[in-house]
């Protein structure tokens, strides 16, 4: 069972792909789960673990937030009725949810970036962070300060 988390209360999480270096970008000012429109072939192809959310952001357009730049590989099984691997897909969030964080993001220098994709139960959801874009001396410190952490943690459990 690698990869896959139980909740006592709910249904199985198991992650297909990550954004790590998202939180080395961008400062993560709020977090969501969203949804995901997808069709056969993709879910399939998510199942065996081929998605890739490296690149992968949120646009809002007409009232709906699809996200860009995500890919998912092709089914091997599923020949003509294949997908695109590139296509944007469409978020599935509440209408207040939409609106507020369509709003932020019209702020300058707000954007929205896709941390998670995991399946709950049989649901593919995708984790969403409102981001802020950090300099070069931000990531520095971060650095820094993630190394004293760290370092702190190690005296910890030696005197123990």
């Amino acid at each position: 069972m690698s990869g896959q988390k139980s909740n006592a209360s709910g249904p199985v999480i198991k992650q297909v792909a990550e954004n790590r270096r998202a939180r080395h970008e961008y400062e993560i000012l709020d977090t969501l789960e969203a949804g995901l429109v997808l069709c056969g072939s993709e879910v399939k192809s998510l199942r065996n673990g081929r998605g890739n959310i490296s690149d992968a952001y949120v646009k809002f357009t007409n009232g709906e937030a699809w996200l860009c730049e995500a890919h998912i590989s092709t089914y091997a099984h599923a020949h003509q009725f294949n997908h695109e691997p590139l296509r944007e897909r469409k978020l599935l969030m509440r209408i207040e949810q939409l609106e507020r964080w369509g709003r932020k993001v019209s702020e300058k220098g707000h954007t929205v970036v896709a941390l998670k994709l995991f399946f709950s139960g049989p649901w593919c959801k995708v984790q969403i962070g409102l981001a802020k874009g950090r300099r070069t001396h931000d990531k520095r410190e971060a650095i820094k300060e993630r190394e004293d952490r760290r370092e702190i943690d190690r005296a910890r459990n030696a005197r123990r």
